[in-house]
């Protein structure tokens, strides 16, 4: 089988190479799936260049990527709940760094395994797991409800987008925080945008005077904000800055969860979730891929298709 492998630490693209190797073993509680799309997150690039080396055993060589969509092609002995020709997308993450979704099969365990919608593509499906739980599980921890105001940060990236499509889907208001040029795509999501940089908590402040009641942070670095527009007794949360945990706010961290994906899928289903895709790219273009993600500058999912 064709995947894309690299075999030591280095964010040279370099080092990466599409070779063949052995496909997955199908063991007990697990599900070969045939990879019909991935998608890139910036953890992928992040695993190359070794920043998860400290919690994360690493065999090499290794095949990057954690979203997976497709059909599967086998089950472990005791996975009756799934069966060869069923259309299934996951989060794919495990405990040792190694075969990832990057390939033509994946081999993922069952319990991380969601069935996708007939009305999804492929890549739509792809591009949901790890961005669009990392999105849900924020505004769970939030406990976001109906009638609420959110502020997200980073209401145009990855994570972002899916969690203001989430609120809206809940009944909130959001405000979210995205560049001019992609106010337009927000308001399109349902968002009031605002431009972030400096003066940020004042333009927050003139859409919600008496402040929001929940702050979700999926950018990193906006702690003095999110404090100065955070009503009394409201909660905030973040992906990428530990420190809001010594002020009252939650870190989330997503895991791999196929009910929390089916949750995601059911959104998609019903026209509430909706993944904007960057572009799309061969195994044989992992590499660019990898480079549009460092660049930060990517709005929606760059998504790989063997």
């Amino acid at each position: 089988m064709r995947a894309v492998t690299y075999s030591a630490y280095s964010l040279d693209n370099s080092t990466l190479e599409v070779r063949e190797v052995d496909p997955p073993k199908v063991a007990p509680s697990s599900v070969l799936i045939k990879v019909r799309a991935a998608s890139v997150n910036p953890v992928d690039w992040k695993l190359l260049a070794g920043w998860l080396d400290p919690m994360l055993d690493t065999v090499f060589p290794v095949i990057p990527g954690w979203d997976v969509a497709g059909t599967v092609l086998a089950v472990g002995p005791d996975t009756p709940e799934f069966a060869p020709g069923d259309e299934v997308l996951a989060y794919a993450r495990k405990d040792t760094v190694q075969a990832g979704t990057f390939a033509e099969q994946v081999a993922v365990p069952a319990a991380y395994v969601a069935r996708k919608p007939a009305s999804v593509s492929w890549e739509q499906a792809a591009g949901l797991p790890l961005a669009g739980g990392t999105a849900l599980r924020s505004l769970d921890r939030l406990e976001l409800a109906g009638g609420e105001t959110v502020l997200i940060h980073g209401a145009a990236g990855g994570v972002g987008s899916l969690g203001v499509q989430i609120a809206v889907a809940r009944g909130a208001r959001v405000i979210g925080t995205a560049s001019s040029r992609n106010h337009d795509f927000l308001k399109a999501l349902g968002a009031e945008p605002v431009e972030y940089g400096d003066g940020l908590a004042d333009r927050v402040r003139a859409l919600a005077p008496d402040g929001v009641d929940a702050v979700a942070d999926f950018v990193g670095g906006q702690l003095e904000t999110t404090l100065a527009v955070l009503r009394k007794g409201g909660r905030h949360a973040s992906i990428a800055d530990a420190s809001v945990a010594e002020h009252g706010g939650s870190v989330v961290w997503v895991r791999p969860d196929g009910a929390e994906t089916a949750r995601l899928a059911a959104l998609a289903e019903a026209g509430q979730l909706t993944v904007e895709i960057a572009g799309t790219f061969g195994l044989d273009q992992v590499g660019e891929a990898f480079d549009l993600s460092r660049s930060g500058h990517t709005r929606g999912k760059l998504i790989i298709v063997p």
